[in-house]
């Protein structure tokens, strides 16, 4: 049997806000429940979809019918380390929410905190470019990409994020192609991509073409979001892995205010376990859900993921797709 790890995944990740006026406090604001970070401690990588850019600096992105800005402040950096996060992706539509001064601010304060990003970068290239993660032996590469906006993807002499046009057809661009294709600087390969519209309770075609495309290129494990509620789980995909922490408004039906924190236990030939904490968010804090919560995260789940193929079993306070 090949070598294995267990990642933590956790999807959208909002520090701007509400949750930027908490992390006034510094670094050790408490966004998380302790039991929250305990369980993201216990695996080999925790990798996370950062919504935002941290930054003190920049101006709004110039687009009157965007109606969410989100910025987080320097001190996210360190509590993102502190939370025990390996890397972020960025690859998102809010890196560049306050310009190119905020993204590449972001990008520096990333890297002093000892936080791999993913996802955006100084020029196309950059912004391509995976990361190789290690732990336990096992090389992850980490590809970053979102289908919205283009007007924040990455150009020559212009900072950006890793756009790639799937929403209509799932095609993958030849970047991405080469991105996610086996080779020697890893065994196994994570593409995390943010697609599809926001508060739907399905992925849409597009993402389900797209899926077996990044599969079928030599991904390991996909894992999407951008909903803002978590979808099913099948085989080597996890459709989205919903929100994680916010201020947001909570959609009494698709409930929001509920999510997981995924865990994926996977070698080069794909995931052996596929698993998640129930959570609940409450206004900027991010608790382990409880009683009834975590009895709404199951029914979800396994409606969502009878929707795709797969069904969920409870494991205590663990859901286990199978």
């Amino acid at each position: 049997m090949s070598r294995q790890i267990t990642l933590a995944l956790a999807g959208d990740t909002m520090l701007g806000r509400g949750v930027a006026e908490a992390l006034a406090a510094g670094p050790r604001a408490r966004l998380l429940d302790e039991a929250v970070v305990e369980a993201a401690a216990r695996a080999d990588l925790f990798v996370a979809n950062l919504e935002c850019c941290i930054s003190a600096r920049g101006e709004r992105f110039p687009d009157p019918d965007k109606p969410f800005f989100f910025r987080a402040p320097p001190a996210a950096a360190e509590w993102l380390a502190r939370a025990g996060v390996d890397c972020v992706t960025l690859a998102n539509n809010h890196a560049l929410d306050y310009g190119a001064v905020a993204l590449l601010d972001t990008l520096e304060h990333l890297a002093a905190a000892g936080i791999a990003a993913v996802g955006a970068g100084a020029s196309p290239e950059a912004a391509h470019a995976p990361v190789v993660l290690e732990a336990a032996g096992v090389r992850l590469r980490v590809v970053a990409a979102t289908d919205h906006p283009a007007a924040y993807a990455a150009r020559r002499g212009s900072p950006g994020v890793a756009f790639a046009a799937l929403r209509h057809s799932g095609r993958l661009p030849g970047w991405l192609r080469d991105a996610v294709a086996p080779g020697p600087d890893a065994d196994a390969v994570l593409a995390a991509v943010h697609w599809g519209p926001n508060m739907v309770g399905a992925p849409v075609p597009a993402v389900r073409a797209a899926a077996p495309a990044l599969l079928a290129a030599g991904a390991t494990l996909v894992a999407g979001h951008s909903a803002h509620v978590f979808h099913g789980a099948a085989g080597a995909v996890l459709y989205d892995l919903g929100d994680f922490l916010d201020d947001y408004r909570v959609h009494p039906t698709l409930r929001n205010d509920l999510g997981l924190l995924w865990f994926v236990t996977l070698d080069a030939d794909g995931p052996r376990r596929v698993e998640a904490l129930p959570l609940a968010l409450d206004y900027c804090h991010t608790r382990p859900a409880m009683g009834g919560e975590a009895d709404v995260v199951e029914r979800l789940l396994a409606e969502r993921c009878a929707a795709v193929g797969s069904r969920v079993e409870r494991h205590g306070h663990r859901l286990v797709v199978v």
